[in-house]
């Protein structure tokens, strides 16, 4: 009963089949009858073509079905043509497989989009790559970091910095490596961590970018910034004292020189030696309290007041600051601006404080020098990040010094006290931007301020 309608059907065409060629015998043999042995020939080879492709229709469809889950191609259909019970339950059983097939097809991409949308906006860089160093993966926390729109193999980045190509290569599972990079107008020290893993016969690694250049100078400043109070405090307390004391011995012997009993010759010239140490202490220690008190500066830099103004009007401002610093020293001093119409958000206060202290800088750098030059400069980098020089072409700074001039108590300036540039630096901090210095000796000295 389960096949009778296949049974049927198959049945009614042999009947077909063999009545047809009995009839092409019978008028083949008996009536000799041409044109109509071609017709009963004819239609008794379509008979057994339609036999064989009814019969054969299952082995189609599980084929096709076969095909489908080979190519992933979940879009065909089975249909009941009326083949019986027990095809119909064939051919419904291998549309739900396709159908199971197409919806766990579906979820996986899901899941796929969710990942992708996790690893695109996730704060840190993130690369998959080959051991041959393919590309399987780049987040836009890397193409951001970076300034790559697009890469193809690790090697493309030894345009920017072949430490960073040898460090991914060669960095060992879960181990850490640090890189810096001399951007264009600023700094990169990367914290690269790296993991391996297996899919298939392949191994990839899975390496973690991230740019901490502003957390070490934040913790640098944070450092600098306890030593100074405790320094301060220290010296504070034990320098007033002594400062208070030498004023008092000073305030003693003067007394003592007024009373009406004459002073005995070696008695005068003790006292006037008390006196001069005395004097001399109170005027070290004064000093010394005015030096402590300037380093403390470093510690209270005021929070900056955020707005947004136009470079053009920062720039005319401390033209006319320095511009009685300028006069009559034979320096030819220039300002820039790319666009015209820039603009930047920040303190114009504590930003015009740094571009003084820059400048006056470069014109001691110049000292009497002929055909001396300054230069004010403002321009987009290609991060779109508000970046402002202040250029001189004046000695330059040695090698060793580079490294150092930003840190407090430092200076190449005989008197200087060295919290100059170290003040700029925590400025900069606070606006979240960052400052650096580009030198060759004879060759000038460029300040870049990145906003």
């Amino acid at each position: 009963m389960v096949y009778k309608r296949f049974t049927t059907i198959c049945t009614l065409r042999l009947v077909f089949l063999t009545l047809s060629l009995a009839g092409t015998i019978y008028f083949l043999l008996q009536l000799k009858i041409t044109s109509l042995v071609i017709i009963l020939a004819l239609f008794s080879c379509y008979q057994l073509y339609a036999l064989i492709h009814y019969v054969n229709k299952t082995n189609r469809d599980l084929t096709r079905f076969i095909e489908s889950i080979r190519y992933s191609d979940f879009s065909q259909s089975f249909k009941d043509e009326g083949m019986g019970r027990s095809f119909s339950a064939l051919q419904g059983a291998m549309s739900e497989v396709l159908e199971k097939f197409r919806k766990t097809r579906a979820e996986k991409e899901e899941h796929y989009q969710y990942l992708q949308t996790v690893v695109q906006h996730i704060g840190m860089g993130l690369i998959v790559f080959r051991a041959t160093g393919e590309i399987e993966l780049m987040n836009n926390a890397v193409k951001q970091l970076l300034k790559v729109p697009r890469l193809r193999s690790i090697s493309q980045l030894g345009k920017l910095s072949p430490e960073l190509v040898e460090t991914l290569m060669r960095l060992p599972s879960r181990e850490k490596a640090f890189v810096k990079i001399e951007d264009e107008n600023e700094s990169l020290y990367l914290a690269l961590y790296a993991t391996e893993f297996k899919m298939g016969s392949e191994r990839y690694r899975l390496v973690s970018l991230q740019n901490i250049h502003r957390e070490l100078e934040e913790k640098e400043m944070e450092a600098w910034q306890k030593l100074i109070r405790v320094l301060t405090h220290e010296i504070m307390n034990s320098v007033t004292p002594i400062s208070s004391l030498a004023s008092t011995i000073n305030d003693l012997v003067q007394g003592r020189e007024s009373l009406a009993n004459p002073l005995r010759p070696q008695d005068d010239e003790w006292l006037q030696d008390i006196q001069m140490a005395a004097k001399t202490i109170e005027k070290r220690s004064q000093g010394l309290l005015r030096f402590v008190d300037s380093f403390r500066t470093l510690t209270l830099v005021p929070k900056p007041r955020i707005q947004i103004f136009a470079v053009t009007e920062l720039f005319e401002r401390v033209e006319r600051l320095m511009k009685v610093h300028i006069s009559g020293k034979n320096i030819h001093f220039s300002r820039q601006i790319e666009p015209r119409s820039l603009q930047m958000e920040a303190d114009p206060d504590l930003v015009e404080q740094i571009l003084i202290n820059l400048l006056m800088n470069a014109l001691q750098a110049l000292g009497g020098k002929k055909g001396g030059a300054i230069q004010l400069k403002a321009s987009l980098n290609y991060r779109g990040r508000v970046v402002l020089q202040v250029s001189d072409n004046g000695p330059g700074i040695s090698p060793e010094n580079l490294e150092k001039i930003f840190v407090p108590f430092f200076s190449t300036k005989e008197g200087g006290s060295g919290i100059g540039l170290s003040l700029s630096r925590q400025i900069m901090r606070l606006h979240h931007g960052g400052i650096r210095v580009q030198s060759e000796t004879d060759s000038g000295t460029t300040f870049y301020l990145t906003f």
